[in-house]
């Protein structure tokens, strides 16, 4: 996709199976910036998770990331946190993390 569409669409995996295509400049990150000025908050109040490369403009752009346990190495890399894996309630356990701050 992205050979046969350049620069005019981002297209990032977001499972083996899904193919998330979206406009130039748009991603998971701008979502989270348009969402806090929607709620008037500061995006360092924003805490994302995720698993995938689409997920990484919205850790980077997030204050509190949390990268799921059965996620790529990679992936891990760019959160601030690593939560267990989807098998071991991973969301669940970052949600608690998060609400204990």
């Amino acid at each position: 996709m992205r050979e046969a569409m350049g620069r005019e669409v981002t297209a990032v995996r977001s499972q083996p199976f899904y193919l998330d295509v979206t406009p130039p400049g748009h991603d998971k990150g701008t979502f989270v910036e348009a969402m806090a000025r929607r709620l008037g908050i500061s995006t360092a109040a924003v805490a994302t998770i995720g698993d995938m490369e689409n997920d990484l403009p919205m850790f980077a752009t997030s204050g509190l990331s949390f990268a799921m346990g059965d996620a790529a190495d990679e992936i891990k890399s760019h959160a601030s946190h690593i939560t267990t894996s989807s098998e071991e309630d991973g969301f669940a356990a970052a949600i608690e993390t998060v609400l204990k701050l």
